[in-house]
């Protein structure tokens, strides 16, 4: 088939999966693949819609491919993902150039939309919200090769205020085991050497397969794989965090000492309003024992700043809980006024400025939390992933297991020796940057 695909995917970890499997499907059809718009017969563009800044890149993404199908440089323009989900009616309204829509639950279908529109025919497919998720394994990975992401579930049953994930990507629903185990063992064959654990919530993995979580079995399956050196679970949400996944983490050695918690406050208040099931002291209860049980644990979390209502003195609150928290990695986000959530219609909606103002100050905090704990990281020896060569240096780009691709820090590496991407060395860390640390090959350090 000469007719050559565009693939753009945006939004976050677990949109990427979806894409990667739909390349892998395209790719058994017979279909090309450019990166060059101008090369492009058809464009795919897998789209998001979680906040408003990822909602306002996915519409100026499809607006700009729109003015190449109008023109005639595209036989084809596909719009998938949650946009497309959630905005599907007024997509083809307003921007009559999209030839057709495909539903988050609906990607398995992108090969046969494509065969009736060479056809003539012109058909959407949305799947149904509460549909099991597409379990096929085969994918096209889009990573570089040496990680990958496993997505185990889809959709979320939390439904926080502020959130319209529940709303675009239906309730919980879980991949089956033997699945995850399969797709896990082919992204190993295929020189995967990190594996990353992702789902709008991975902590209630299996409970509407099973009837209990099951995580922590799933994890242990995943570290029989002999190439897996690591396992990154990501999206843990604090209150069900329990002893039997804490022991598995300690006791596996191929599961990295690293936890995404997104706690998203610290304020009873505001966690309260926005719907959360947790307390500020219960979350510090939580991060305590896991810091009690393993003690160097690298814990990620994110915060929402300028929720609706949320006064200076509750702003003040949340920064004195990080500064007693001392998170490893912090993300904060101004808050999204999303329609058809709780929250956009709540009283005392901030003004920008003052959303940014307060982001500002919190990160300026994280700042000098993080580099404390980088200074505190000289002299000590790690295992670090190579991630590819500085540019005109004798240098290379790595991380350590706190270091999630795409979110934390990096290590810069001095050696003139030749690496490759993926590979596995020890190095002695020297010196810090505000976020990311600096270190020498264990064989080569001299103090």
């Amino acid at each position: 088939m000469s007719d050559k695909i565009l693939f753009i995917s945006l939004g976050c970890d677990k949109n990427l999966v979806d894409s990667e499997k739909m390349l892998a499907l395209l790719s058994e059809k017979g279909y090309g693949f450019t990166d060059d718009e101008a090369e492009a017969d058809i464009v795919v563009i897998n789209t998001c819609c979680f906040i408003n800044d990822a909602k306002q890149e996915s519409i100026d993404m499809i607006l700009e491919m729109a003015e190449l199908r109008k023109n005639g440089a595209l036989k084809a323009l596909i719009v998938a993902g949650c946009l497309a989900q959630r905005y599907r009616e007024e997509i083809q309204k307003e921007i009559p150039e999209v030839d057709m829509i495909i539903g988050i639950s609906a990607i398995d279908e992108i090969t046969q939309a494509l065969d009736k529109f060479r056809c003539g025919q012109k058909e959407n497919y949305y799947g149904s919200p509460d549909k099991r998720p597409y379990a096929d394994t085969k994918r096209i990975l889009t990573t570089g090769g040496h990680y990958a992401y496993l997505k185990i579930a889809e959709g979320c049953d939390k439904h926080c205020t502020y959130c319209v994930i529940p709303k675009v990507r239906g309730s919980y629903r879980s991949i089956p085991m033997e699945n995850l185990v399969e797709e896990a063992e082919m992204l190993a064959a295929e020189g995967v050497k990190e594996l990353i654990i992702v789902a709008q919530e991975t902590t209630l993995y299996g409970v509407d397969l099973y009837g209990v979580k099951t995580l922590p079995t799933l994890l242990r399956r995943l570290c029989r794989i002999d190439e897996l050196y690591w396992i990154r679970i990501l999206y843990c949400y604090p209150e069900e965090i329990d002893d039997e996944l804490i022991r598995v983490i300690k006791e596996e050695p191929k599961i990295c000492h690293y936890l995404d918690l997104p706690i998203q406050h610290g304020c009873d208040t505001i966690l309260k309003r926005m719907g959360r099931r947790t307390t500020g002291g219960e979350l510090e209860e939580v991060v305590g024992k896991l810091r009690r049980e393993i003690p160097d644990i690298c814990i990620r979390t994110t915060l929402i700043t300028g929720f609706p209502g949320e006064t200076e003195e509750e702003h003040e609150e949340l920064l004195a809980f990080v500064e007693r928290m001392e998170f490893d990695r912090l993300g904060v986000f101004t808050y999204s006024q999303e329609e058809d959530t709780p929250a956009a219609v709540m009283a005392g909606q901030i003004p920008e400025e003052v959303k940014e103002e307060r982001r500002a100050q919190l990160m300026e905090l994280q700042q000098e939390i993080a580099f404390d704990a980088a200074v505190s990281m000289e002299g000590k020896l790690v295992d670090a992933m190579i991630e590819g060569k500085v540019t005109d240096e004798d240098a290379y780009v790595a991380r350590t297991y706190k270091d999630a691709p795409n979110v934390d820090g990096f290590l810069f590496i001095n050696t003139k020796r030749e690496l490759m991407t993926g590979d596995f060395v020890k190095c002695r860390i020297t010196g810090a940057y505000e976020y990311d640390l600096i270190g020498e090959l264990e064989d080569e350090f001299t103090q």
